[in-house]
């Protein structure tokens, strides 16, 4: 399975992030952070440190995969997008 893959239970509340620490370069820090999902999963909440960003999760449907994409904005305002999928499944 790929590095951005993960399994979810469709009655799941769970916590994915983004570590960006690598991409940045020293001493550049994320100022601004949005996640977007597709239709049918639930960013319940989301949150950002200085170098990684987090969503959680709720809802979709056993047997569907879906996307979840952090857009940032660093500090030497570059912006770059990572994306994830979150595949569900009963457990």
């Amino acid at each position: 399975m790929a590095d951005n893959v993960f399994i979810k239970d469709p009655e799941a509340r769970l916590d994915y992030s983004f570590d960006w620490s690598e991409w940045l370069a020293s001493g550049e820090t994320i100022t601004a952070s949005t996640m977007t999902a597709s239709v049918g999963i639930t960013i319940d909440a989301s949150s950002n440190t200085l170098t990684s960003a987090t969503a959680w999760l709720t809802g979709g449907t056993s047997g569907h995969s879906y996307t979840v994409t952090n857009h940032i904005t660093t500090s030497a305002n570059r912006q770059d997008d990572r994306t994830l999928t979150i595949r569900v499944q009963n457990r």
